[in-house]
């Protein structure tokens, strides 16, 4: 399918959908290390005039990477919803974009027509978008998640509160714990990233994290991110886990390298629904970001964008209660500085959103990127206006095991504040009785203090 466009008397040819795809994303350094993005921004313009013709039909008669070469492409397409893509077929990503962004359309209306999307059809319309426009068409659009409690309600901003420790201390990873809970984080799940990948280590982790959960009576999951046979095999000797976490990826040859596959996460899902310790029925924590299948060789020449944005089509077929976004932790090779991971975390939190998942965001940045507290927070408020359904909570927001920065317990508290949200329903209840939030979910005089747990 060969497409061409003139602009200022130059014409702009492209070989197939995939680099019209590519030339039209906006600048990231690694769509430039890879050579398939834009040479100039008259590219990058002539590539979105020619994207906004193409029809919904041309987008998934043409997937980047075809059906019969990789399974992420098969499980996107055998979710279409045939009747609702027979309605919608013949629109144009032009046409698309204003239908998402009219004030007469509602979130309800937007999720309906999601069920007939292809990723590629996501990603195409999220590169005509405006940064505003990446916020206003999400914010439209809610996901609420259960595993053992909701989380994405209107109203409620809730936080995976991750108390990573270097040694996986369990006195340490307790302490951070505590004060975690005592600024108001923890409601979507306490969640730890594991030094050692072990079965027994994931069993002792996943139960030191339930017995404080019952010890205090916290209304919360928990979690621990080891990979996912490693919690597997935990579960079946009799560990508590809520959920099962793993990283997933826009290409089958991704996926491998992550070590997963559809059958591998299919069984996982059965496993958990059956001997997990949540009723569900959201049960899944996917963690993604845009570069991961460049870093390791597995990008099949397709942009970063439209590969994160594959990435939700095939988290979709697990009803997942989280995804994590985390598009800033891989490094200036992928974005390069804050700009690219400011406009990155907008197109990803309004794919996976169009996408039909619960998208919790991580604004994170490593150390060697070309960013500063400032972009990240500028990003953290962006998102939090875009109604992203939680953020972490990292103790003073520097990951001491993972190496990179976060937002902080007390940036989580003054995100609530700035747009009077409030935790989950449950988890509300519980930080009133122990003297944390008061009825209108501020702060009080006891917050910061984790000894109140210890009276």
């Amino acid at each position: 399918m060969k497409l061409k466009t003139t602009l200022f008397g130059i014409a702009y040819p492209f070989q197939d959908v995939k680099e019209v795809l590519a030339k039209a994303n906006e600048e990231k350094s690694g769509d430039i290390f890879l050579g398939i993005g834009a040479k100039t921004v008259s590219e990058r313009i002539a590539a979105k005039a020619v994207l906004s013709q193409l029809t919904l039909e041309d987008l998934r008669q043409n997937p980047v990477i075809p059906y019969e070469e990789d399974e992420v492409t098969r499980v996107i397409d055998d979710m279409v919803n045939e009747s609702i893509y027979k309605e919608i077929k013949g629109w144009t990503l032009g046409y698309f974009r204003e239908y998402i962004l009219d004030h007469n359309t509602t979130g309800e209306m937007i999720k309906r027509v999601s069920k007939a999307l292809t990723s590629e059809m996501v990603a195409g319309v999220a590169k005509l978008m405006s940064n505003m426009d990446l916020v206003y068409g999400a914010s439209k659009i809610r996901i609420i998640g259960k595993c053992n409690y909701e989380i994405g309600k209107a109203g409620t901003l809730s936080f995976r509160l991750q108390p990573n420790h270097p040694a996986d201390d369990v006195d340490g990873i307790t302490a951070s714990i505590l004060e975690g809970l005592s600024y108001g984080c923890g409601d979507a799940v306490i969640g730890i990233n594991p030094v050692e990948d072990t079965v027994e280590n994931t069993k002792r982790l996943l139960n030191s994290i339930y017995d404080i959960m019952g010890k205090w009576n916290i209304p919360t999951q928990n979690c621990v991110l080891s990979h996912i046979t490693t919690q597997m095999q935990a579960v079946r000797e009799g560990a508590p886990a809520c959920m099962f976490f793993q990283s997933i990826a826009g290409t089958e040859d991704a996926n491998k390298a992550f070590g997963v596959n559809k059958e591998l996460l299919d069984e996982a899902f059965e496993l958990i629904k059956h001997r997990g310790a949540a009723p569900g029925p959201n049960l899944m924590y996917f963690e993604t970001g845009q570069g991961s299948e460049m870093s390791i060789n597995t990008d099949h020449g397709v942009d970063e964008m439209t590969l994160e944005a594959r990435t939700y089509g095939f988290g979709k077929r697990y009803m997942p209660f989280m995804v994590n976004n985390v598009s800033g932790f891989i490094g200036p090779e992928t974005l390069y500085d804050g700009r690219q991971v400011i406009r990155a975390n907008l197109e990803d939190h309004f794919m996976g959103k169009l996408t039909g998942l619960p998208m919790g965001m991580a604004p994170c940045y490593t150390n060697h990127t070309n960013i500063d507290q400032n972009d990240q927070e500028n990003a953290t408020m962006l998102l939090a206006m875009a109604g992203a359904n939680y953020y972490m909570g990292v103790p003073v927001g520097d990951d001491i095991m993972l190496s990179y920065q976060d937002t902080s317990f007390h940036d989580d508290a003054t995100l609530r504040e700035l747009l009077h949200l409030k935790p989950a329903e449950e988890f509300f209840q519980w930080l009133i009785n122990r003297g944390v939030l008061d009825q209108k979910g501020k702060l009080t005089a006891k917050a910061g203090d984790a000894s109140i747990f210890l009276k």
